[in-house]
């Protein structure tokens, strides 16, 4: 049975940005990941916007990790040639009654120590955005773009060149904790859209590998990797969101980044304009529970629900000027039937003391992926060292 040092569980944005840390200071680094590429999943189906740190509430993992993220990820993407641009962004109040929310945001982004942040009025909305509608603005300058796909694989290419060693198509399909670390069951070249369940009971060869610390960066499934090890504090809930692109000359009508008051119920930052770095526009994403962690396409929104709520603020969108693209799964911890929004969750498992959860990332999950390998980094040397 082959003996590491450490077993990251997760082939994402977060999982390869700790990859890309621990492997400066420990060899003996594994990733698996179900998918055939890294950062197929949550990682590249989402808005590509680097987070300045605004809405999460003070003191939150959200809100600490946002703001070390944004400042660590303008970094890396400028040290490794990652495609990005600091755009800045506004968040519109499109009548009077947004005032006061969008007043309070602005508190809670200086609360978290968000530089530069400024209140707006109609006339510089125009001026910034001049087909937009709004009474008032938050500017917000430390907001950029970034190219997901790029980051992820940056991440993963800087911890392949610190030795770490990068399995595609493999998942873990058993965890048992021993005296040494974990021993982990480890299927490989599988069918990605195979049960945990079907892959324990395949076949087919079953590589055991037994790891110093185990580092569960499983995105829509570590609530069923953390299951493996018999902790079942948490469960997954799939939250679609889907987006919509601007066709032709009026995907000019937007020149960055133009986003609404948040939904009061948390679930998402609400439906925005994204100019990309390709200079396309999107509109989204929507927001909908859906029961299956691989729903992408199923049961797709029409194009006259993005048309109803982008209006709000920019009264000259139609049907015509849109097109379906594509949608993302948010691994939500806050189930149906609840409002509001939970934090992310990084912990030692409290029976198996070698293993260390990352369950709930979500947004802002991209931009805290750097500041989050640090913590979790700390955390891996306190069962290694």
């Amino acid at each position: 049975m082959e003996q590491i040092n450490i077993l990251i569980i997760g082939g994402g944005i977060v999982g390869c940005a700790i990859a890309a840390e621990v492997s400066k200071r420990w060899q003996d680094v594994f990733v698996v990941e179900h998918l055939p590429r890294v950062g197929m999943a949550t990682s590249t189906r989402n808005s590509g916007v680097i987070h300045s740190g605004i809405y999460y509430s003070p003191e939150s993992l959200k809100a600490r990790h946002c703001l070390e993220g944004n400042r660590l990820t303008f970094e890396f993407c400028e040290a490794h040639h990652v495609a990005h641009r600091r755009t800045g962004k506004i968040v519109v109040a499109a009548d009077e009654r947004e005032r006061i929310p969008l007043e309070a945001l602005y508190q809670r982004g200086c609360e978290n120590g968000v530089k530069g942040l400024r209140l707006i009025d109609a006339a510089e909305i125009r001026a910034r955005e001049p087909h937009v509608s709004g009474v008032a603005a938050l500017e917000v300058p430390s907001t950029g773009i970034v190219s997901a796909e790029e980051l992820v694989r940056a991440y993963a290419r800087v911890a392949t060149a610190q030795g770490t060693h990068i399995v595609n198509r493999a998942r873990v399909v058993a965890l048992e904790p021993t005296s040494a670390g974990i021993r982990a069951g480890v299927r490989i070249g599988e069918d990605s859209g195979a049960s945990t369940e079907e892959l324990a009971n395949s076949d087919a060869s079953l590589e055991r590998i037994e790891a110093r610390c185990v580092i569960n960066a499983a995105g829509l499934y570590a609530d069923e990797v953390a299951a493996l090890v018999g902790n079942h504090s948490w469960k997954i809930y799939p939250v679609r969101g889907e987006y919509c692109e601007v066709r032709g000359t009026q995907s000019q009508l937007i020149k960055g980044l133009v986003y609404p008051l948040p939904h009061t119920h948390g679930l998402s930052l609400g439906m925005h304009f994204t100019k990309t770095i390709w200079n396309t526009l999107l509109i989204g994403p929507t927001a909908r529970y859906v029961k299956e962690k691989d729903d992408y396409e199923r049961d797709r929104l029409p194009i006259e629900d993005f048309v109803q709520g982008a209006r709000n603020l920019l009264p000259e969108i139609s049907n015509k000027d849109l097109q379906l693209a594509y949608s993302g799964l948010r691994p939500k911890l806050v189930p149906p039937e609840e409002h509001g929004s939970a934090d992310f969750v990084i912990q030692r498992d409290s029976t198996a003391a070698q293993m260390i959860h990352l369950v709930g990332m979500e947004s802002p999950g991209l931009t805290a992926a750097p500041a989050v390998a640090r913590q979790v980094a700390e955390m891996a040397g306190e069962i290694l060292n």
